[in-house]
Formats: C-alpha cells, structure tokens, sequence
C-alpha cells in the first residue's frame, strides 16, 4: 500500500477542527476515527463506525467545507445505526434511501458545503422524514415502472456502505480493517461492540458541544439512551395482569348483598386472556426478532388457565392469521412471519373489524415508521413494541421500545 500523502492528512485534519468550530456534535465524533487511506477498493468514503475510509482522489477534488460535509456524512450513518439489516428490504435502494435522509439533514444543519463533485441523493421534499419512509415511497415508485429504472433515475450514492450483514457494493478483500484491497466485513458481534462505542460517543460528544449545539432528532435520541426505559417485557406482563384485575363477568345474585335489601348480582374474574397481536414484517424485523418476541408472550401467557392469541403479519395487508390457545401454545414456535412489502398500520383496525376480533389487548411489534394513521384508538387497548425506532411515538395507547434481552 502507497505511502500516505502528508498534505492529504492535512486537508482530512482541517475539516475536522472545521467541523470541532462550527458544529462542535459533528466535529468531536469526527476526531474520534482513525483515518485509514482506502484507494484500492473504496472510490470515495466509508465508514465501519470507528474508522473514516477515504480515496486520495476524491479527496483532492473537495473543499475543506465539502470535506466537512462529507465527515457529517460518515457520522450521521454511525448515529442513526445504517450497519443494520433492513430486513425484506431491498438492501441498494435502502442505501439510497438513507443518504436522501442523510444528506438532508447536513443540509438543514449547515454542516460544511454540499457535494456537487457526484450526484448525491438529496431531495428537498423528503424533509424530515426516517429513511424507511422514504424507502416506502421509494419503493412505491419502482413498483410502477421497474427497480433498475428507477435506481438509474436516482443520484449516486456519495460513499460506500458497509453493512453489519456482509452486503455492500464493494469487493470483498484481504483485510478485515478495509486496508487491504476490499472492503472490510463486520462480524454480528462486533457491529454491537460498535454500536456501543458509538452510543457512549455520541453521549460525550453531546455533552463537550453544550447546549442547543446538537441537532433535535440526535439530542432526543441521546436522552432515550441515557433516560431509563420500561421494559417491553415488563409492559407487556403488567398489560396482560390488568386484564384478570380488571375484567369481570356476572354470576348469580351475591347472598351476602340480599340482608340490605338490594340484590346485586355476583361477580368473578374473567380468566380467559383475549389478546390479538401483528407483526409487522415491511421493514427491519425478520424470523429472529419475530421468534424471540412470540416466545417470550408465549412464557407470559402460560402462566394462565385460559388464554386466546390471535396472531397475524401485515405488510400493506395482512397475512397467515392462526388463533392460540392453551391447547396449541407449542405451535407459537413454528409461525412462520410473512408479508415484505409497505406498510399500512390501519389494515390491522380494518381486519379485526372484518373478522369480528376484538381483543381485551392489542399488540402490535413493528419498526415504527406507518405510511398513514396509526389506527384507531377507540377499537381497544393497544401496544406499540418498536424495533430500531428510538423516536416512534404512537398518538394512543403505549408505545415501548423493543430490545433483546442480553445474552
């Protein structure tokens, strides 16, 4: 591998304590990655999350400023996890969907100077969205002409990105690092051990920039990680308990009430646990997540006499509907999820009314990112468990992030 290019470093060096100045978040995130000279198999950045990848060349066609931009770049797919696997979804255009939300954002945040040097995706009507909903309308639109029309009419994706899955549009190479000639591969354990270092960054880096110095989405999402959480796994037990406390069923007159005069009739416990529960399989949660979750409302449920889970996916629509019951719990393990397509919550509310379901809960896992409404709050009870969505906050009922329990 060449010898590194002194001024090259420079250039890189400037941009930072640009960033350090002028965007105080961005700049201390940068200064924490190491600079790793990446010409063999990287044609203008990347990152992995500790290291800043770079081509020579590409590097000497941009600004300071440009190279500031670039930097936020990097550091925005750190914050906002883009490592991660999009589940069903198409993994090139997922990529192009989280630049459109990435470039966006540097944008609206003045950090350094647009690139122009490459066509970018960047798209002013996309303007606060998440990604996954841009991918939703994305995806909208390759379904009405084709995928390879539309990735051709879309900009260029302004660096190379490296996925905790092993895709990426790279070549795969010798070095594990990304200085060898490909581009380096990340391990599931390690894009974990990444994501922490990362959260812990991010919190320090929040803290030296001060005060209003940390754009709105990242600062709420800090204090989500530093604020302490419900568990789903708690939420969800107390949800279904309340259910026996508060739900009862007349029985005969009570005698104990008939000396007063007034003959009220009896009262017991209903004992028959009625939840409805749907996946949500258009985005980020596969058959893992979808497993671990059902198995761990299968452990709450078995503790009572009498229980009914109706259980189904959605996508746009909603799929492989089986009704549970203590007698058939053990078949929880092998549903199988289906459905890959948009996302449409309110075809949950429009099933269960179909179909005469109305459940004492509802419980709805996704990845929080609906294409319209929510659903209606008035039907029943209902949970939002979100995966990835650190930000999703249902209109009604209670919203609660999902994570796995630690190993």
């Amino acid at each position: 591998m060449a010898k590194t290019d002194p001024a090259i470093i420079d250039k890189l060096t400037t941009a930072r304590v640009g960033l350090l100045l002028k965007a105080p978040f961005f700049g201390n995130m940068a200064t924490r990655m190491q600079l790793i000279d990446a010409s063999e198999w990287c044609p203008t950045a990347a990152t992995n999350g500790r290291n800043f990848y770079y081509n020579v060349d590409f590097v000497k066609k941009l600004s300071v400023k440009k190279l500031e931009f670039l930097f936020g770049h990097e550091i925005c797919h750190c914050v906002f996890d883009h490592f991660g696997r999009v589940g069903s979804r198409d993994r090139q255009l997922s990529n192009i969907a989280q630049d459109f939300a990435v470039n966006q954002i540097l944008v609206d945040e003045r950090i350094g100077e647009k690139i122009t040097e490459v066509k970018i995706c960047y798209d002013p009507k996309y303007r606060g969205l998440a990604w996954e909903e841009i991918y939703d309308q994305l995806y909208e639109k390759a379904e009405k002409i084709s995928m390879p029309d539309l990735l051709k009419q879309l900009g260029d994706l302004l660096d190379e990105h490296i996925n905790e899955d092993g895709s990426g549009p790279g070549k795969e190479g010798e070095g594990k690092d990304g200085k060898g000639k490909g581009m380096p591969t990340m391990t599931k354990e390690e894009a974990q051990q990444i994501r922490d270092e990362i959260k812990e960054a991010m919190i320090q880096s929040a803290a030296a920039a001060g005060a209003g110095k940390v754009p709105a989405g990242i600062q709420r999402m800090i204090k989500d990680m530093t604020e302490p959480k419900i568990s789903w796994r708690d939420l969800v037990r107390q949800e279904i308990q309340s259910i026996i406390r508060n739900d009862y069923s007349f029985t005969r007159p009570n005698r104990k009430s008939m000396h007063s005069g007034a003959i009220l009739p009896g009262m017991k416990e209903a004992t028959t646990i009625d939840i409805g529960i749907s996946i949500d399989m258009s985005g980020s949660i596969g058959q893992e997540d979808a497993t671990v979750f059902l198995s761990e409302v299968k452990g709450i449920v078995d503790q009572y006499e009498d229980f009914k889970i109706n259980l189904w996916c959605f996508d746009t629509a909603i799929y492989n509907h089986q009704e549970f019951t203590q007698d058939n719990s053990e078949e929880l393990f092998e549903y199988e999820p289906e459905g890959g397509g948009g996302t449409d919550f309110e075809a949950n509310w429009e099933f269960m009314k179909e179909q005469g379901i109305q459940p004492k809960k509802f419980i709805m896992f996704t990845d929080g990112y609906p294409c319209g409404g929510w659903g209606d709050e008035d039907y029943c009870d209902t949970i939002f468990i979100v995966k990835g969505n650190t930000e999703a906050e249902a209109p009604f009922g209670q919203t609660v992030i999902y994570e796995k329990e630690a190993a």
